[in-house]
This record gives C-alpha cells, sequence and structure tokens, in this order.
C-alpha cells in the first residue's frame, strides 16, 4: 500500500507538470520510486495509471470541500451574513492541493488526448460528488425557510459560478495570485446575486 500511495503521489507530480500526453512511463516510475515494470504489472499501461491517479486526486479534494460544507452550512442562523462566510472560504484557494489543481489546467488543455472514462471518474469524484454534497445543504436551508429552491441540483450549480466562477477565471484556475480581499469582494457579490435569485421572498 505505501508503495502504490507513493506511486500515485510521484505520477500526479509528473502529470501536473508534464500533462497526460507528455508524460512518460519511465517519469512516471522514477517519481514514484518504482520500476517501469511495476507500473505495467499494476496498472496496465499509462491511461489506466492517470484514470487512478485523478480519481484518486479528486477525491482528497472533493473531501476538503465537503468538510466546508458541512462545517458552514449545518446551522443557518442568518442566511446572508452565513452563506458569505462559507463562500470566502469555499472561492478561496486550496494551497495544499496546488498539484491537483495543477492536473485540472493540464486536463483543461488537453482534454481531447484523455481518456473519456479517465474523465468521467474526474468528474464522477470530484466535481459531481462536491456539488451533490453542496445540492443537499441547500435543499436544507430551504426546507428550514431560508431559500425558495426547485432544483437543488441547478442551485448549486449557480452558487458555484456566481460565487466561485469569476475568482477561478481571473486565477487562472490557481495559476495566478488573487488578493484576499478581491476574492472576497467577488464572493460576497456572489452570495447577493444568489439571493436575489433564491433568497426568500
Amino acid at each position: 500500500m505505501d508503495k502504490r500511495r507513493d506511486l500515485l503521489d510521484g505520477a500526479l507530480t509528473v502529470f501536473a507538470r508534464d500533462g497526460y500526453t507528455r508524460a512518460s512511463i519511465e517519469a512516471l516510475a522514477k517519481a514514484g520510486g518504482v520500476s517501469t515494470r511495476t507500473i505495467y504489472n499494476q496498472f496496465g499501461d499509462k491511461a489506466t495509471l492517470f484514470h487512478a491517479v485523478i480519481q484518486d486526486s479528486a477525491e482528497q479534494v472533493a473531501a476538503a470541500h465537503i468538510g466546508m460544507i458541512h462545517r458552514y452550512l449545518t446551522k443557518i442562523i442568518d442566511v446572508e451574513a452565513d452563506l458569505i462566510e462559507f463562500a470566502r472560504v469555499w472561492a478561496s484557494p486550496l494551497p495544499e492541493f496546488d498539484v491537483h489543481f495543477a492536473l485540472v489546467r493540464q486536463v483543461h488543455a488537453e482534454a481531447r488526448h484523455i481518456p473519456p472514462a479517465a474523465l468521467a471518474a474526474w468528474q464522477e469524484s470530484g466535481p459531481l460528488r462536491v456539488r451533490d454534497e453542496l445540492a443537499a445543504a441547500l435543499r436544507r436551508i430551504a426546507d428550514a425557510g431560508h431559500l425558495e429552491i426547485e432544483d437543488a441540483e441547478l442551485a448549486a450549480s449557480h452558487f458555484t459560478h456566481l460565487v466561485s466562477g469569476d475568482a477561478t477565471s481571473r486565477l487562472h484556475r490557481g495559476a495566478d495570485p488573487l488578493p484576499a480581499a478581491e476574492i472576497h469582494r467577488l464572493s460576497d457579490a456572489g452570495v447577493r446575486a444568489f439571493l436575489h435569485g433564491y433568497g426568500k421572498r
């Protein structure tokens, strides 16, 4: 298990640096501290290794985001103030996952060359899983009388785009820094726009 963990972590670094197409089996093996034969024995080929790497990394990031949802959206007292507090954290970069987001930038750059199954695994293990958790939290907030929501999944997508879409775009998905005050300004405005559409009337 330790060897597999080292291989996944090393391969993540290589895929994030070189991209899927340019990453060589030799570089992946060296970064993971294993032989190329070990990669072929355990995964069969580069595509299967990439699938395992992006799924594993996405699961870790999703767990962090889901933790935020549970921490900030379990009990709502002042819906605007509580959503703003959550959104500021939600929209801020996660430095501990810089390598994952570097991988995501590579994925966006060469999506046509990446096996569709790996892209689907990334979405299911990461973004879609987080969206579903956020949707469930927003549904609970609506049921408590703070929001008006018909489609919770759509509301979760709207919340994410309004709160962090602009910051993510300007950060180039984590490649460039953005001052915390600017992230907060953008996320605060996103919450107010969200409440304009979903706030209790």
